[in-house]
């Protein structure tokens, strides 16, 4: 998600805000139910009144999602963890930190913040209800809006990875363990456990009513995709704990590339390519005179018109090594693969006495994890 965040729509304290593109999806079904259960409620009102109230509820309703991230935001911040953006999606929102809290009481005060923000809407709109005339346009939205902020809440809290009560459960477990690894680990299991039900119930609750006369589908379908999605995340994030589990203890040397791709500076972006091709690597190091000069990666095709590749060479394109972050290889593989993380690269070269001894990329680092997986799991003879 966080490689095509969506549509952005601008910076609140400096935080890019995006919009997913299913969030236009979701916008307009939430739109259009809102303006049916609207015109069933209050007949008195006109059609065009019903439409206008429906988007502004929806409106507010994904401003209080975008709360309920902010708040998340500003806890991080105060740990001075950077926030790299929020994207609000189908099923609501989410705040992209740049790394994982350092301890399990971070944890727990940045997860805990969504929540309780949600709970203040849901009060401050209760209040907001009981004081609004009866049966008015105001009251209508301010009831929508403190029951949905209050069920957001709480199915946030639900102690499954990738909802907050997942997270607040990791910070727990991680408490108690002193160990990020194993709380992660616990935390995705319960949350794939968590997600598979809703997928069942949810595929259940279609189903009854698909057979019912009158009956609705759309709330067990609605709940069986929110499941779905869940699940995937549950599973990415376990799948992550165990990349971790598999580092602990390696040293950047375990997993780096001994020889790494090196090509030189002058050659065309034309020639490059065919050497993306030919050594089926992703990345390479830019040398001068045996020298390191910078990097380069195949990303950096995308970037230049093709027609322009035979007139562009390497040196135009690539990173030069003074902004290049580099490894050294006694450096913990695991702190490393966070710090890739943290400043976004999927390698980094690896240098020790001022020379290049070595690369770490991707391909270095699932050929790392194969080895791990072939001694924890040895097969017979």
């Amino acid at each position: 998600m966080l490689r095509n965040r969506g549509v952005r729509i601008g910076k609140l304290f400096g935080i890019p805000i995006f919009l997913h593109t299913s969030w236009f999806v979701i916008f307009a079904l939430i739109t259009f139910s809102l303006e049916s259960q609207y015109a069933g409620a209050h007949t008195q009102w006109t059609t065009q009144q019903n439409w206008g109230l429906a988007v502004v509820t929806a409106l507010l309703f994904f401003g209080s999602v975008l709360f309920h991230e902010m708040s998340h935001s500003v806890v991080a911040r105060h740990y001075r963890i950077p926030v790299v953006s929020i994207t609000l999606f189908f099923f609501g929102g989410v705040a992209a930190l740049n790394r994982d809290p350092e301890n399990a009481v971070q944890e727990f005060n940045i997860a805990a913040a969504g929540p309780a923000s949600s709970f203040v809407l849901a009060g401050l709109f209760f209040l907001a209800t009981l004081a609004a005339p009866a049966d008015s346009m105001a009251r209508a939205v301010t009831e929508y809006l403190s029951v949905i902020n209050l069920s957001l809440a709480v199915f946030n809290l639900l102690p499954g990875f990738p909802m907050d009560g997942g997270r607040i459960l990791r910070s727990i477990v991680w408490g108690w363990t002193k160990s990020f690894t194993k709380a992660s680990r616990l935390s995705a299991r319960t949350g794939q456990v968590i997600a598979s039900g809703m997928i069942g119930l949810g595929v259940f609750s279609a189903i009854r009513a698909w057979r019912t006369p009158d009956g609705d589908v759309t709330n067990g379908v609605w709940l069986a995709l929110i499941g779905w999605f869940l699940l995937s995340a549950a599973k990415q994030s376990y799948a992550q704990a165990e990349t971790r589990t598999a580092l602990e203890g390696l040293l950047v040397s375990d997993i780096m590339t001994a020889e790494p791709a090196t090509v030189g500076r002058e050659i065309s972006l034309e020639d490059y390519a065919r050497e993306v091709t030919r050594s089926g690597r992703g990345s390479h190091l830019v040398i001068a005179h045996g020298q390191l000069v910078g990097m380069i990666s195949s990303d950096a095709l995308g970037r230049v018109p093709q027609q322009d590749w035979n007139v562009t060479s390497v040196q135009a394109v690539m990173t030069p090594r003074h902004k290049i972050p580099w490894a050294e290889p006694g450096e913990s593989a695991l702190k490393l693969l966070d710090r890739m993380r943290s400043v976004g690269m999927a390698q980094m070269p690896v240098i020790a006495d001022g020379s290049v001894v070595g690369m770490v990329t991707r391909e270095s680092i699932v050929r790392a994890l194969e080895r791990h997986n072939q001694m924890a799991h040895p097969t017979g003879a």
